[in-house]
């Protein structure tokens, strides 16, 4: 298994990186819902979620140990507000 096909080097690679910078107060980078929902279908096999809701969930979850906003919000608060459906276009 290579290193490339994680899911976070995958998250890099979408954004456009070499390496996220590791700290909250200086978090630059973002993922939008798009992209999200992109990495969760191209990481299908690798991912335990029933579907793609839960796969994009864990792609998220991934976001928080990494630092990476999700549509501009800190990955916890943008997990919250997809449980209230936020999201929901996504996944319609």
């Amino acid at each position: 298994m290579s290193a490339r096909n994680e899911t976070p080097h995958k998250i890099i690679q979408s954004m456009g990186k070499q390496k996220c910078n590791g700290s909250w107060e200086e978090a630059s980078e973002n993922l939008t819902m798009d992209q999200v929902k992109k990495l969760a279908e191209d990481q299908s096999d690798r991912l335990t979620g029933a579907n793609l809701y839960a796969k994009c969930r864990e792609i998220m979850g991934t976001c928080v140990s990494m630092r990476v906003n999700v549509e501009g919000m800190p990955p916890k608060e943008a997990l919250a507000a997809m449980s209230k459906g936020d999201f929901a276009e996504h996944f319609a």
